[in-house]
């Protein structure tokens, strides 16, 4: 993650800090030594523990960051601290704060623009048509002074004479699909052990979600913030007012399309 031995301490002077001594909300260690400072939604941690679970969540594919402190049961606190916060509180370094704002950046960008990796430069272009799979590089066209097109599906080279709405080539496959067509079975336990594909598209964006087998059958994507059914793949506000959030619905078959999120 970078190097992490210029990383700050808390200066206890700071009256804009809260400091607590309480357990860690979150990893719920009580060493007294630890200091700790409390977080806008009430809830205590440490510098390192906001480090450590930012990553996580940034690992995970999130760039905003929730508060993981159980209220109740299984229940998360799940409010946004704001970057700023984070990064004050955290006491993020030099090389952290870089490392954590461009992957933010480029996860941003992933959600509110249609762009992939050029195969041959390695420079992001954008997706204008979402019907089109064939793509122009800029970067690559302006080099080579002629133009260089790649499939957004397969991200090879365009092979087809014509843009086309399937695919470029026979053997062009959307690595996406391929995951869905070949991913396990798993059971959900408590949901009467009810089995379901282990890998699922969001039914509302396309990205590839897996469920830990536990708890309820509901997932929250992390991408669009939409809640939808591991099992029958609908919405959740149109799943549990029929058959709740344990009991068995209908179970969808294996996705075979990657939803295309119409923001």
């Amino acid at each position: 993650m970078g190097d992490t031995q210029s990383k700050g301490q808390y200066d206890p002077n700071d009256t804009t800090l809260k400091f607590v001594r309480r357990k860690d909300d979150i990893t719920l260690d009580d060493d007294p030594d630890i200091p700790r400072v409390e977080m806008s939604c009430g809830h205590a941690a440490s510098q390192e523990t906001l480090t450590a679970w930012c990553q996580h969540l940034l690992d995970q594919g999130q760039y905003k960051f929730y508060c993981p402190a159980i209220l109740h049961d299984t229940v998360e606190c799940g409010a946004e601290w704001p970057y700023l916060e984070v990064r004050k509180l955290a006491v993020l370094s030099d090389a952290e704060q870089a490392h954590f704002e461009e992957k933010m950046a480029l996860m941003a960008a992933a959600e509110y623009c249609e762009f992939k990796s050029c195969p041959s430069c390695g420079s992001f272009a954008e997706r204008e048509d979402l019907a089109n799979l064939c793509v122009k590089c800029p970067l690559c066209t302006a080099v080579n002074k002629k133009i260089y097109q790649f499939c957004w599906q397969c991200e090879r080279e365009w092979k087809g004479a014509t843009a086309q709405s399937i695919r470029c080539s026979e053997d062009c496959i959307n690595p996406d699909v391929d995951k869905l067509a070949k991913c396990d079975n798993m059971r959900l336990s408590s949901v009467k052990d009810v089995e379901c594909p282990s890998i699922r598209a969001c039914p509302t964006c396309g990205l590839l979600l897996e469920h830990n087998g536990c708890a309820c059958k509901n997932l929250m994507c992390k991408r669009c913030k939409v809640e939808f059914c591991f099992v029958c793949l609908k919405l959740t506000s149109i799943c549990v007012p029929n058959s709740g959030y344990y009991d068995v619905c209908s179970v969808a078959e294996r996705q075979t399309e990657i939803p295309v999120w119409k923001r």
